[in-house]
């Protein structure tokens, strides 16, 4: 005996009046499908029988409860309402009759009408069932009474009037991720913040900054079906602080609460000054500035320029203590400082300079020269590297290598079997860094013999020798 139906409102309005006798019974609730039958009914024979005292109880006397006769239902419930619908369900009674079971009949009653109107022309089967087409703004009360053959038992009514109104859907906002921290913009800049949020019917938006109400001449707010846009043309540090959306519908709200930040570049510092000067260092002293720019700064850079030049270099970068010391600077030069002050828009406009300039002195220093004992590099020569035994081929120059050390630089004489060879054009000797060299041009087998290299100077001589095959060319 469970399940669904769904049935369609009935038409009739609340002050139009049952045309199917069938389905509602004059001395009963309209809803009943069929008027219930006294218990006498049941017996042909005897209405047949002439009794003139029967027919007047009959008509005006109830009928009184009978078993045959289902109770109420249970549990009449509203399972969901829409803006043209309403479901409603219930339990089987406890009690069904003797007599065949038929089903329910549902009934709908509009508020301020007398008349019971039946959704179901005839009983159904279900314990739920959802009725359509219904109007928005209606308001009617519900009812359901089981059926059997003996008649309709007594109905099961709601206590509150069903009211069909449009469907709320609870406001919610929906903060965009790059607004869930601090919105940081620069003085001059635009701040468009676009927050969307939902709910239905269209909810009311409102916004706050900082709990008070907004500057209408500097604040554009505009609101849509779907998201609320506030807009400021060009932001002041007094637009930074808190604003707050808050979306109302039906005695629901949402809030969103957006930090805004509206920065500048910061002050310089206020003073700075030369504390002390030693060896190739200096130490400054600044105060920070007494305007950071609404924001927290990154820290401090320092810069040097000497006398000579005037060109400034960078010392320190975001430098957080307000004292420090500058080294590594050049003997015999003047120095100014500069300092700036940076947060995120960048460093200030101007710097704070030393109205002081650091001098780094010369060191008076006194040569004292040493004494020491002049070494005497005179030597006589010496071979380092000897003359070694070489083969050569007819027609191809050669050359003969040795190498000698000698102070002061000896004299180099080449000989070919203790013959002075300088002067012959088909010899060509060097002397480079004691480097002795001796080219023979186009040897012929006529040059073979041994070579000597001699060097002379005023300590003495040293010679070496090599001995040099030129082989000759085989003859076919």
């Amino acid at each position: 005996m469970t399940g669904k139906a769904t049935s369609e409102a009935p038409t009739r309005g609340p002050g139009e009046t049952a045309s199917e006798s069938a389905d509602v019974g004059p001395p009963e609730p309209s809803g009943k499908v069929a008027a219930p039958e006294s218990p006498g009914g049941d017996q042909a024979p005897k209405p047949q029988e002439p009794a003139p005292q029967a027919p007047a109880p009959a008509a005006t006397k109830p009928a009184p409860p009978s078993e045959d006769v289902p109770s109420a239902p249970l549990l009449l419930a509203v399972e969901d309402v829409s803006e043209s619908s309403v479901a409603v369900s219930w339990e089987p009674p406890e009690r069904l009759g003797k007599l065949g079971f038929q089903g329910y009949v549902l009934e709908l009653r509009r508020e301020g009408a007398s008349e019971w109107v039946p959704v179901n022309a005839r009983p159904m089967m279900v314990t739920q069932q959802t009725v359509r087409n219904l109007a928005l703004g209606d308001k009617f009360f519900v009812r359901v009474a089981a059926v059997n053959s003996a008649g309709s038992g007594p109905p099961a009514v709601l206590d509150q009037p069903v009211h069909i109104q449009e469907t709320i859907e609870a406001p919610k906002i929906r903060v965009p991720r790059h607004l869930r921290q601090t919105y940081i913009r620069q003085v001059g800049e635009t701040i468009n913040l676009q927050i969307p949020f939902q709910g239905n019917p269209k909810p009311q938006a409102s916004w706050t900054h900082n709990g008070h109400a907004l500057d209408s001449q500097r604040v554009n707010v505009r609101t849509g079906d779907q998201d609320s846009i506030l807009f400021i043309r060009s932001a002041q540090r007094s637009d930074s602080g808190c604003y707050e959306l808050t979306v109302q519908l039906e005695g629901l709200e949402a809030k969103a609460a957006i930090n805004v930040l509206v920065i500048e570049k910061p002050g310089c510092p206020s003073t700075i000054r030369l504390l002390d000067v030693w060896g190739c260092n200096a130490a400054l002293e600044w105060t920070p500035p007494q305007d950071t720019g609404n924001t927290e700064l990154l820290g401090y850079t320092v810069q040097k320029a000497d006398r000579k030049t005037g060109q400034w270099f960078t010392v320190l970068e975001r430098y957080h203590p307000t004292t420090c010391t500058v080294s590594d600077l050049i003997v015999g030069n003047s120095y100014s400082f500069r300092v700036f002050s940076e947060n995120l828009c960048g460093l200030s406009e101007s710097a704070a300079v030393t109205k002081e300039m650091a001098h780094i002195q010369k060191t008076d220093t006194v040569a004292k020269p040493k004494s020491f004992v002049e070494r005497d590099f005179s030597e006589a020569p010496s071979f380092t590297q000897p003359l070694a035994d070489h083969t050569s081929t007819p027609g191809y120059s050669t050359q003969l290598f040795c190498s000698v050390r000698a102070s002061p630089k000896p004299k180099i004489i080449w000989m070919k079997n203790k013959m002075d060879i300088q002067g012959d054009p088909r010899y060509r000797a060097l002397s480079e860094q004691g480097v002795c060299t001796l080219e023979i041009r186009k040897p012929s087998p006529f040059d073979s013999g041994v070579y000597t290299c001699k060097a002379v100077n005023a300590l003495g001589e040293a010679a070496v020798d090599c001995r040099l095959e030129v082989k000759a060319s085989a003859t076919h």
